[in-house]
């Protein structure tokens, strides 16, 4: 008939048309419609890839995400399973009784982390503003103000670099507990961790390109200094007189194993004994990480924000959280004496001019300002605290398979 030469003649593969008829089955048994008479609905203007090639070109794939959805196999199942998880987040955590909150993402000071922000200048007030780094410190207010259960799944920006790891905003999520220690974190984060592996995969036996991952059992906990002996041999957590023996021997041990320049590099240019512990812990622990576990007490020359360990000098009661060899979640006690973290973080300020002094140091493009409210909000009296911040995008991409944290953003950033 002329209807179906017209149809045949003038719609394309990607064209929106609305049918009316019965509902039938094909004699296969497929559901369809018996067509006594259609519309366009919505024309496609751009031919879509064909069903076989599919979009080759991945980085077409990331900058026109909508037609990667459609020809792509799996894409918007990702997201789906994305969706998923953040759903077990919040559901997890309104069922423990914490409460969602929303704090600002243009901030006069950006804390919570040591991180370049990007920068913005608000017009009517005249004034610098910075996109937030971390929502901790207006999430820390929140808990001196009465609010015990606290968290926030929120977008974070960094002005540094983009890989398959880093994306210049990504998601977090930041949660506080007052009269909570980095043990109650522990419990937590484990227990968000296998939730949301069981509502995104439906077991917390999953596997990660090609590497089966056990979330089901217990996750290993050791500190950092006991996992760079045991990878080492040696221990560098020594006395600060004996940070120059420290560094040359770790710098041979380096040396010896074929590292990177940089890394031998940073292992020289360690400020502390915390400070080199933490550079041998990435260049050599840290990618071997590939079941769940818990690295714990941090030295505290790195951990600012982070209470001294009651029972063990020179660390803190701080965890981070690594599978298949990357960060998932960084968790501590929170420091609360106003003083002690006046001085910590005046040190971290001092640190970061140190090195902005160093000719073509990136430090010497953004400042680390003293957030003065925070220090304030301390004086008037926080609660013993604990905090947990959980990079949603990686949690994702282990969850979904993905090799890259480009597949769970839908519309990522991308260079030119």
């Amino acid at each position: 008939c002329q209807s179906y030469e017209m149809l045949k003649t003038l719609m394309d593969v990607g064209d929106f048309v609305g049918a009316t008829g019965t509902v039938r089955r094909t004699d296969k048994g497929e559901l369809s419609v018996l067509c006594q008479s259609y519309e366009v609905l919505t024309k496609s203007l751009l031919p879509l890839p064909d069903k076989f090639h599919g979009l080759s070109d991945v980085e077409k794939r990331y900058r026109q995400r909508y037609v990667d959805m459609i020809v792509t196999p799996g894409v918007r199942d990702t997201f789906v399973a994305r969706a998923k998880m953040l759903s077990s987040l919040r559901s997890e955590l309104g069922r423990r009784g914490f409460l969602e909150v929303e704090t600002p993402v243009l901030q006069t000071e950006a804390g919570g982390a040591e991180a370049r922000p990007f920068v913005t200048h608000h017009n009517a007030l005249d004034r610098r503003l910075s996109l937030r780094i971390a929502t901790e410190l207006h999430l820390k207010r929140m808990v001196v103000g009465g609010m015990e259960r606290v968290f926030e799944l929120g977008r974070v920006f960094r002005n540094e670099g983009i890989s398959t790891r880093h994306n210049p905003e990504f998601t977090s999520v930041e949660v506080y507990q007052a009269y909570a220690d980095f043990t109650d974190m522990l419990e937590l984060t484990e227990a968000l961790v296998r939730q949301c592996a069981e509502a995104c995969c439906g077991t917390a036996e999953i596997t990660y390109q090609g590497e089966r991952i056990d979330l089901a059992q217990p996750f290993r906990r050791a500190s950092m200094r006991d996992l760079v002996l045991e990878e080492t041999g040696e221990d560098f957590f020594v006395a600060e007189e004996e940070l120059d023996g420290a560094k040359a021997r770790a710098a041979e041990v380096l040396a010896a194993r074929g590292a990177k320049p940089g890394d031998v590099a940073k292992v020289r240019a360690a400020e502390t004994p915390g400070h080199l512990l933490n550079e041998m812990f990435e260049a050599t622990v840290e990618a071997g990480l590939v079941q769940p576990t818990f690295v714990l007490e941090h030295p505290i020359s790195i951990s600012p924000l982070a209470k001294p360990h009651r029972d063990k000098p020179g660390v803190t009661e701080r965890f981070e959280l690594f599978v298949t060899g990357r960060e998932l979640a960084n968790a501590f006690s929170e420091l609360t004496d106003p003083v002690d973290q006046r001085a910590r973080l005046e040190a971290q300020v001092r640190s970061h001019q140190a090195r902005a002094q160093a000719e073509g140091a990136e430090e010497r493009e953004y400042e680390v300002e003293l957030d003065e409210d925070f220090l304030t909000a301390l004086e008037y009296g926080m609660p013993p605290t604990a905090g947990m911040g959980l990079g949603v995008d990686r949690l994702a991409m282990l969850l979904t398979d993905s090799p890259s944290i480009r597949d769970v953003i839908p519309f990522p950033t991308l260079k030119g």
